[in-house]
């Protein structure tokens, strides 16, 4: 009966019946699909990562391709998903497994965790379900499905907290079937034991759950409260000649990294002190309210329109005033690695 089986049956039980079945990276035994799509699925999901995936496949197919590739290219095609370090860890990587390893993924999760962008729960799913090791993961869902089954009440804000549930994750393994197992884990995270609705009633795991036998699911896993969010607003400018826009590359490092994106002012009056003695004319867009994972971020966008007249002496004088930047045809900066709202902007039907 399930009631009498231990944790790690009961998932891999629920999985062969129950758990998603035919994701296009199931099944699949590649270490170049399997890295591809958990890096992908990192704080996203799995709706929103299918196109991604296929698109991503069918450009760079395996492990050489996407090494030999620009990092514009990976960052254009990854636009929109988010969480853009993982685009450039991702190209690292890639090209690290060529060089260092012959474009063979090594079969361990301890040398699979030292590879640029995969650490340790993505390196032990790499290697459960490509090479059969048995080795736990412990990503964001998984750490709450075994928080609330255990009652771990631990402050896993904290190093030895986190420790702590490792070597729990590492003690309940299964002997066979390590890859049900894991894909398990991941499925009842997912669409079960979700963080505000958990669905309790049809979790393998309801009987042994001592969250659930507490009656207070939400209470795990417990974790230091986060700082309050923070807000920022700046004004963009959409800049226009001939058909073409001013576009900056961002920092190697902050928001956006290394993407292409309009330049921005911290308010409207420094744009408007700039824009005073320009030719041709402007118009104020709507506000654009963007949400990122620490912060709430108001964009306030211009668009300048200059006149076609000017002088390559009058607009070289101009762009001195801008920040560092080129000109982009607009079908190059659609085919470049902007930030998802840059890219709406561009691209709503009301500004054509």
């Amino acid at each position: 009966m399930t009631a009498a089986l231990p944790l790690a049956a009961r998932v891999v039980r629920w999985q062969r019946k129950h758990g998603r079945q035919g994701l296009p990276w199931q099944g699949s035994r590649d270490p170049y699909r399997v890295w591809l799509s958990e890096v992908m699925l990192q704080q996203t999901q799995v709706s929103t990562v299918m196109g991604y995936y296929a698109r991503f496949l069918d450009r760079f197919p395996d492990v050489h391709a996407l090494a030999a590739t620009a990092l514009d290219d990976v960052l254009a095609l990854w636009s929109g998903l988010g969480y853009y370090s993982r685009a450039r860890n991702l190209h690292r990587c890639a090209q690290v497994v060529v060089d260092l390893h012959g474009g063979q993924f090594p079969r361990d999760s301890a040398t699979l965790a030292a590879l640029p962008g995969i650490g340790r729960s993505t390196a032990a799913a790499i290697a459960a379900f490509c090479f059969g090791e048995r080795v736990a993961i412990l990503d964001g869902n998984v750490k709450r499905v075994l928080a609330r089954a255990l009652g771990f009440d631990a402050d896993l804000s904290k190093a030895t907290s986190e420790r702590a549930l490792w070597g729990l994750a590492q003690s309940l393994l299964p002997n066979r079937g390590i890859e049900a197992y894991t894909q398990g884990l991941m499925d009842l995270g997912a669409g079960v034991c979700t963080l505000r609705r958990p669905q309790c009633g049809v979790c393998p795991l309801e009987t042994l759950c001592v969250a659930h036998r507490q009656g207070r699911p939400q209470a795990y896993p417990v974790k230091s409260r986060r700082s309050a969010r923070g807000r920022r607003e700046h004004t963009l400018l959409w800049l226009e000649h001939r058909g073409r826009i001013w576009l900056c590359r961002r920092p190697d490092a902050g928001v956006w990294a290394g993407l292409w994106s309009l330049p921005e002012w911290e308010s409207a009056d420094r744009l408007a002190a700039l824009t005073n003695d320009w030719h041709g004319e402007g118009a104020v867009l709507p506000v654009i309210e963007h949400a990122l994972t620490h912060f709430d971020w108001t964009l306030r966008p211009l668009r300048w329109t200059l006149p076609s007249s000017m002088t390559a002496g009058e607009l070289a004088n101009l762009e001195q005033s801008l920040p560092a930047g080129r000109w982009f045809s607009t079908v190059d900066a659609l085919a470049s690695g902007l930030p998802a709202p840059v890219r709406k902007l561009l691209t709503a039907p009301s500004n054509p």
